[in-house]
C-alpha cells in the first residue's frame, strides 16, 4: 500500500504506518524525509495530551512531555513552517490500542498558539498547540459510537489508578467543553478526571437524596453515576463545577424532571465542596 491509497476511515497497525511512510515507529509526531511527511498521532489510549476537536478543527498538543514546550522544537517546528516547508502532514487517532485510525490529510488552520496543559510529572507548563483542518475535498468520517465508548473507558482506567492530588490536579486544569464527535448519534467525550474526582468526593453517597449507592460496582466500589448540573447539551461545562454524583434514580429524576429545586440543591452542593477545598 502506498500513502495515495489511504482513505478516511482506515484503519492500520503501527508497524503498517512504518513501512507506508517510511517513518520511526514511535512518538506522537514521526517526521519521515524519504516521504516528505510528517505524521500526527493522537492516542486517546494514554492520558498526557488533551487533543480535541472543536468543530472541524482538530487542536492538537505538541512534542515535549516535561516541562513548558518550546516551537523551534524538532517536529514542533516542522509543523508550525508546514505552510511553507512543503512537508505533507497526514493525521491518525487512536481510541483502541494498536489500531490508528486514518482521519485524513490535513494542514493547519491557523497560527499555533500556548495553553496550559500538565506534564509527565504533574507540573502545569506551556503547551503548544496546533489548530488543523482536513484538507479541502477530505469529508470528515463518521465515529463509531463503540470507538468513543472504547476510549472513555481506556481514560476512566487510567483516573481510577491516580492518587486525590494527582486527580484534583488533572480535573482542575482540563479542558472545560466536553468533546462532541459526529457517530451515528451525537455523542459527548466526557473528561474522566472530572467524573472520578466528583464520584470520589461523593464517598459513595447520593448528592440529591442522601442515601448510599444502591450497590457496588464488579470493583466493589459503590455505583454512583455522575451528572452534569448544567446539561452538555445545553452549553454546559465539563468541570468540577459543574459535576456531581447521584445514584441512578436520581440522575434519572434530573434528566426527566429537571426540578430548580433540585438543580439549586446540587448548585449548593458544588459551592460547599469547593469552599472546604478553598
Amino acid at each position: 500500500m502506498t500513502i495515495d491509497e489511504l482513505v478516511p476511515g482506515q484503519i492500520l497497525r503501527n508497524d503498517e504506518i512504518v513501512s507506508i511512510f517510511q517513518c520511526a515507529p514511535q512518538g506522537g509526531m514521526r517526521r519521515s524525509k524519504r516521504t516528505n511527511s510528517l505524521v500526527l498521532i493522537s492516542d486517546h489510549t494514554k492520558a498526557l495530551y488533551e487533543d480535541r476537536w472543536e468543530g472541524d478543527v482538530f487542536h492538537y498538543t505538541g512534542m515535549g512531555r516535561v516541562g513548558d514546550q518550546k516551537l523551534d522544537f524538532q517536529q514542533n517546528k516542522t509543523l508550525a513552517e508546514s505552510t511553507t516547508n512543503g512537508v505533507d502532514l497526514y493525521l491518525f487517532e487512536v481510541f483502541r490500542e494498536n489500531e490508528y485510525v486514518f482521519m485524513g490529510q490535513v494542514e493547519l488552520a491557523d497560527q499555533p498558539y500556548q495553553d496550559q496543559q500538565l506534564d509527565i510529572e504533574n507540573n502545569l507548563r506551556l503547551v503548544w498547540i496546533f489548530p488543523l483542518k482536513l484538507k479541502e475535498n477530505t469529508q470528515p468520517i463518521e465515529i463509531p459510537q463503540e470507538w468513543i465508548e472504547s476510549k472513555n473507558r481506556y481514560r476512566e482506567k487510567i483516573a481510577k489508578k491516580l492518587s486525590d492530588e494527582e486527580l484534583k490536579a488533572r480535573a482542575k486544569h482540563t479542558n472545560k467543553k466536553a468533546i462532541k464527535r459526529s457517530t451515528s448519534t451525537t455523542a459527548y467525550e466526557r473528561n474522566p478526571y472530572v467524573s472520578e474526582y466528583a464520584k470520589r468526593w461523593a464517598n459513595g453517597i447520593c448528592q440529591l437524596c442522601d442515601q448510599p449507592a444502591p450497590f457496588n460496582d464488579k470493583d466493589g466500589n459503590p455505583y454512583l453515576e455522575t451528572h452534569h448540573i448544567e446539561w452538555l447539551s445545553r452549553g454546559g461545562d465539563d468541570t468540577i463545577e459543574n459535576t456531581i454524583a447521584l445514584c441512578p434514580n436520581c440522575h434519572r429524576k434530573m434528566h426527566i424532571l429537571d426540578r430548580k429545586a433540585d438543580v439549586e440543591k446540587l448548585k449548593k452542593r458544588v459551592r460547599e465542596r469547593l469552599s472546604s477545598l478553598a
